[in-house]
């Protein structure tokens, strides 16, 4: 049982990991366009939200198989949220705990619950 629950928390923390990395690469890559061009307000979060979805998606893909897709891409989504926030948070000198972001953490939970499910169901079994 004990092998069970650590390559659970394993393969959550990779995810979260991957997710992570993957969003800061997003950023970095979009903060490089946006600097070239001249896009609006709206379109940069509408990117944002892109790079958000897509790097909760690979976190599960590419690190969750077996069981519990949906618990384990709940966790890769919430905390790889979490961290994101709390990190452009810190750059940027906002406030960390509002409204905004008990949204982008109930978006990032549903996005990891799906992406999990999808994981699960077309990857191998464990």
């Amino acid at each position: 049982m004990e092998k069970e629950s650590s390559g659970f928390f394993l393969s959550a923390v990779k995810g979260v990991g991957l997710a992570v990395i993957s969003m800061l690469f997003g950023v970095l890559v979009f903060a490089f366009i946006v600097k070239l061009t001249a896009l609006s307000s709206g379109a940069i979060k509408a990117v944002n939200q892109f790079i958000k979805i897509t790097s909760v998606f690979c976190g599960c893909f590419f690190t969750l198989k077996g069981k519990a897709g949906l618990i384990k891409g709940v966790i890769v989504g919430l905390f790889s949220t979490v961290i994101i926030y709390l990190i452009f948070a810190l750059i940027g000198g906002e406030k960390v705990f509002g409204t905004g972001f008990l949204l982008d953490m109930l978006f990032g939970a549903a996005i990891g619950a799906v992406s999990g499910i999808i994981a699960v169901n077309t990857r191998g079994k464990e």
